[in-house]
């Protein structure tokens, strides 16, 4: 990427080679077909996945992929990690430009590298963007340890029919200021209007949004440190993560957001001068382009959230043995991170190291449990304000935080709450009636405070989590009104945390 300041005119980035013109009307968006948003890539992959140690030859891996029936391998290392990626294509041309004599040499003299890939468990629509951009036919889908678990190809790029999707992903692709960045999160109403219209449920479209929010926090991670580096702070000094938090984390963030943000870097705290200004200068891109400073400060340009391995380690030790209403909303917030930018195997490292250290405790375990049990539930329909009932506080609340709790219970590594919740089920702690009851009343709650917050939009009025429950169909107020009588029956759930 070149070395461009995010501040910088259109002229001087356009003299240093960056593509500025961007998409300005994104209405079609309304109009999208919604697969790609609503299928994530261990849905499409081909797999499993043929992979060839780097010694093997190019005639071997040739015979390898008519026998598998495939059009490329993986080249892999001891590790198991994706070296690089040969394909039929990058055989042939081998084959015209060096002759017969190239079958004999290592398959790793020929393959290309560095690989592009993604996890497994994001959007079809980030694949999509990134092999339009980058003109790819094969990207290959890893899992959380970073070893390829599977292949996107241009051909399920055409099955997908759904050029439209793409606009988000190439505005952000080639955002280059605060201004492209805003522009791919004013369009999350219109995608999320559209998305609803397609009949696409409230947990998959606030699984989109969460995304997108992700992914512009990520091109923002990559403008300030690029605009670093281009005015003298060079490289960072140490390998880092950034971590997006909250309702971003669990791939649940509907359209009233603001920042929630962390770091971790290894090594010692003198490093801590260059993550500083990066903090700062990220949290301030963010607020230009539309996502506002989190008022309570949970952002990486606060140093109580940005910290060393070793200095999170410690912190959750004082949560876990400290704990109190301060610190357990902290925790609520971190135990939901996931790694956007940077490097996720240090984020790994310190998912694993939480986890182990909150699974220890079980007076913390107990603290997470009352603490959701003393959480407030309406005694009627109007424990409202001016005829609107706050979704978040009485259902989505109590219900995310269950889950959370007893998944840090169980050692479970998922962030999102369907997620945790299945996990659950899978390790016989939760009842296969209970995952369906949850289930519902978590697409409940999610699906009325968006179609509030889309009514709300629409109105010229801010979106909040202040739904008007008069204004529902008798169908919706009823299935709300279910979902709210699940919450107290999740405070029986939630006892057996800790037992």
């Amino acid at each position: 990427m070149p070395h461009c300041t995010y501040h910088q005119s259109t002229d001087a980035l356009e003299k240093c080679g960056a593509r500025y013109v961007m998409k300005s009307d994104l209405s079609s968006l309304m109009r999208l077909e919604s697969f790609p948003f609503r299928h994530r890539l261990s849905e499409v992959m081909a797999f499993p996945v043929v992979t060839a140690g780097p010694g093997m030859s190019v005639a071997a891996a040739a015979a390898l992929m008519t026998r598998s029936r495939v059009s490329s391998v993986v080249v892999v290392g001891d590790d198991g990690l994706a070296q690089g990626l040969v394909s039929e294509r990058d055989v042939l041309r081998s084959l015209v430009e060096r002759g017969p004599s190239v079958l004999d040499v290592a398959v790793a003299t020929v393959m290309v590298a560095p690989v592009q890939t993604l996890p497994a468990d994001a959007l079809f629509y980030r694949a999509i963007a990134r092999m339009t951009r980058l003109a790819l036919r094969h990207l290959v889908v890893v899992d959380r340890g970073g070893r390829p678990v599977g292949i996107v190809t241009s051909r399920a790029l055409l099955q997908a029919r759904a050029s439209r999707a793409l606009m988000i992903g190439d505005a952000l692709a080639e955002a280059n200021s605060a201004a492209d960045l805003g522009s791919a999160r004013q369009a999350l109403p219109a995608l999320a209007r559209g998305l609803r219209a397609d009949g696409t449920s409230g947990r998959e479209v606030a699984a989109v949004i969460g995304a997108v929010l992700c992914d512009i926090t990520a091109r923002a991670a990559e403008l300030v440190e690029a605009a670093m580096a281009a005015d003298g702070w060079g490289a960072a000094p140490a390998p880092w993560a950034l971590l997006a938090l909250g309702s971003a984390g669990r791939g649940e963030s509907l359209l009233a957001f603001d920042q929630d943000n962390a770091l971790v870097y290894s090594g010692s705290e003198t490093s801590d001068r260059w993550f500083e200004a990066f903090g700062q200068r990220l949290n301030e891109l963010l607020d230009a382009a539309g996502i506002p400073l989190c008022k309570g400060g949970v952002m990486v340009g606060n140093g109580a959230w940005r910290r060393t391995l070793e200095g999170w380690q410690a912190e959750i030790r004082r949560w876990v043995h400290e704990p109190a209403v301060r610190t357990t909303m902290n925790a609520d917030i971190f135990f939901d991170f996931q790694p956007v930018f940077g490097d996720q195997a240090l984020a790994e490292e310190l998912r694993r190291a939480a986890l182990r250290t909150a699974g220890q405790s079980a007076f913390f375990l107990q603290f997470l449990a009352t603490h959701v049990s003393r959480m407030e539930t309406p005694l009627t329909w109007f424990s409202v304000r001016r005829g609107r009932l706050d979704i978040k506080k009485y259902g989505l609340l109590p219900l995310v935080s269950a889950a959370r709790a007893r998944a840090i219970r169980a050692g479970i590594e998922a962030t999102g709450t369907a997620a945790r919740y299945a996990a659950l089920t899978a390790a016989q702690r939760l009842h296969a009636d209970d995952l369906a009851q949850l289930n519902d009343a978590l697409e409940a709650f999610l699906s009325a405070i968006l179609d509030q917050q889309l009514v709300d939009l629409a109105a010229g009025k801010p979106a909040t989590t202040l739904v008007d429950v008069r204004r529902l169909p008798r169908p919706a107020r009823r299935r709300l009104a279910d979902a709210i009588r699940r919450i107290r029956v999740l405070k029986t759930l939630i006892a057996g945390v800790a037992a």
